[in-house]
């Protein structure tokens, strides 16, 4: 990993890991499942800090694709409910023991999880911008956001390359300015598991837990 000329990192002392991200999904917007239909390697960053997430807390794995990370959390002792306009990839956590799925888009219609909280917010390789807002209103007291995806820059390697789908630089920390204290942030290039930009963070909602 070669951080970017201007450092753009902080960290709070958490074990390290491997930087890879697991990989990416299809298309533009990365919203479907893998081809292929199995699931990747949960993110090394999600990995990282999802311990950050209060004990058997309710977590939302928010445009869950192939359901690497809701797997991840329900392993852990989370209740997870995970989403995605992807019917097929949402039919595969039927039955699995601490997922909840449920199939709607994110990005029309009305937010299902109005008036919600949740302990841990977990989105990877995913940016619909209006959501920013919204995702870190819905971290409860005590909660943690981490949040992973394609960068400014992205476009030197290829896909994404639209800048709807790429953080610029700082947005992550603008997002939860004033909201959640930032426990890390990284914006960086990687290169596995292939040659990337990407901009990540964990924060916590530091009011108290009820």
């Amino acid at each position: 990993m070669r951080s970017l000329a201007r450092p753009r990192s902080y960290n709070s002392g958490a074990p390290r890991a491997d930087e890879a991200m697991g990989a990416t999904r299809g298309d533009e917007r990365m919203t479907a499942v893998d081809p292929d239909h199995a699931a990747p390697d949960p993110s090394a960053w999600v990995c990282r800090w999802a311990r950050s997430i209060p004990r058997g807390g309710r977590v939302l794995d928010l445009a869950a694709g192939s359901g690497r990370h809701a797997r991840l959390l329900a392993a852990l002792g989370h209740r997870v409910d995970a989403v995605d306009r992807d019917v097929q990839a949402m039919s595969r956590l039927d039955g699995i023991a601490g997922i909840r799925a449920r199939v709607a888009d994110i990005e029309a219609g009305v937010w299902p999880y109005s008036g919600e909280v949740f302990d841990g917010v977990v989105v990877t390789n995913y940016l619909h911008r209006p959501l920013l807002a919204r995702l870190v209103a819905s971290v409860a007291p005590a909660g943690v956001l981490i949040y992973e995806t394609f960068a400014a820059g992205n476009e030197r390697f290829g896909r994404p390359a639209n800048p709807d789908f790429l953080l610029r630089p700082g947005e992550l920390l603008d997002a939860v300015s004033g909201r959640l204290r930032v426990l890390a942030y990284e914006d960086v290039e990687i290169e596995t598991p292939k040659p990337a930009m990407v901009q990540r963070i964990c924060a916590r909602n530091e009011a108290p837990a009820n």
